[in-house]
């Protein structure tokens, strides 16, 4: 079983920044491939970025050069830097995981879920 954690949401100006944290736990050990879903209220949950364990990195063309997923294995935790943030990007965040990923952006790819965390971003 993974636990995943988020952190690291909350309100900013549209053009400010957030980064967003997610602490993976439990008993299943060994590296896992993470990504970052997120979701407007009435809508289906899409893909944002993510980073296999591999180190290989995704992101949304939406988000290509503005946002940042990493990981630090050491602390299994991973991170999404936002900059420039939209109004649009206003959503729910999710933290997914799976031992070993298949199409990043597919939510049927990924067995585990964190329980949110909001961001807003204000016009």
């Amino acid at each position: 079983q993974v636990q995943l954690v988020e952190s690291g949401g909350g309100s900013v100006q549209a053009g400010g920044s957030l980064r967003l944290s997610c602490t993976r736990s439990g008993t299943t050990i060994g590296p896992h491939s993470m990504a970052w879903f997120r979701q407007v209220s009435g809508k289906e949950r899409e893909g944002v970025a993510a980073i296999y364990a591999g180190g290989t990195t995704y992101y949304a063309d939406s988000v290509k050069s503005r946002f940042t997923i990493s990981r630090d294995n050491a602390k299994n935790t991973v991170y999404l830097q936002m900059n420039t943030l939209k109004p649009e990007e206003t959503a729910m965040y999710y933290c997914a995981a799976v031992r070993n990923a298949d199409i990043w952006y597919a939510q049927a790819s990924w067995n585990y879920w964190g329980q949110g965390t909001q961001v807003t971003v204000s016009s």
